[in-house]
């Protein structure tokens, strides 16, 4: 059952992943083969290792050991596992941890564009949203709607922080997913772009011309600001959601649940 490994000390060599590296020190961007994500509770550590994600180390209350974490232990093989109680993994921590079990991962090679759209008829383009709970929430609904694939620009969060982890409950490991540097790109392999904005020029999300597109990009952008200017005027379709009651927006996460569903594509 792993190398269980006692902590004594909020200082104990080996347990700086879960206590003293920030989310971009363990992204490791100078040398990213080399990076590490923290996925938290059972059910999300068990997604990531049915869809390959490599384990480093566990951190585990004391009494989960033989309880909720013990299948996630033994399917983890001879790796570091640390324990001790609720009260000190939380100050080890700063937080209280979801269902006591956090494993640090090793995450995967930055895959190229054509690769992860290879094949699809429906993709989602993240521009610059920085919200962690949104991130999971559209990677969630991405899953859940049938998106075949997930871009994301430079500028938004990463999916593999530890709360957009959590929030998406594991579905960033089912939805292949990339980092998008150039809206070319997406042309040149045969996709059209729809950005959900509001302006003028805008058409209704239920439009049957976005429905009979073979192959769309779905791109959802910040709730304050919005997608940039340049995206939205380069964009084949600009789509909003018809709203009653005054309001003029919905959440981006709620938005894009809204926009997966109805532009899913046709069986």
């Amino acid at each position: 059952m792993g190398n269980l490994i006692e902590i004594t000390s909020l200082e104990q060599q080996g347990v700086e992943l879960f206590s003293t590296l920030t989310e971009a020190q363990l992204r490791n961007k100078v040398e990213p083969e080399k990076g590490i994500f923290i996925a938290e509770s059972p059910k999300v550590i068990g997604v990531a290792l049915h869809a390959g994600y490599s384990p480093v180390t566990l951190l585990c209350e004391r009494r989960h050991i033989t309880g909720d974490a013990a299948e996630i232990i033994s399917r983890c093989g001879d790796i570091p596992v640390y324990t001790g109680s609720r009260e000190l993994l939380s100050r080890l921590t700063g937080y209280t941890l979801t269902r006591g079990v956090l494993c640090a991962m090793r995450r995967p090679t930055e895959r190229p564009v054509e690769e992860i759209v290879r094949g699809q008829r429906r993709i989602v383009v993240i521009d610059g949203v920085t919200d962690t709970t949104n991130i999971g929430a559209i990677f969630r609904s991405a899953a859940a709607l049938g998106i075949g694939a997930v871009l994301l620009t430079r500028n938004a969060c990463d999916p593999l922080n530890r709360r957009a982890v959590r929030v998406s409950m594991g579905s960033v490991f089912l939805v292949p997913w990339t980092w998008l540097d150039d809206y070319s790109t997406l042309r040149a392999l045969g996709f059209r772009t729809a950005a959900m904005a509001l302006s003028d020029d805008s058409i209704a999300l239920d439009d049957p011309v976005l429905k009979a597109e073979e192959r769309l990009a779905i791109v959802m952008g910040t709730e304050g600001d919005g997608l940039p200017r340049e995206t939205i005027c380069g964009a084949d379709y600009v789509v909003r959601i018809p709203m009653w009651h005054d309001v003029d927006s919905l959440n981006v996460a709620a938005a894009a649940a809204v926009a997966f569903w109805e532009l899913r594509a046709k069986e």
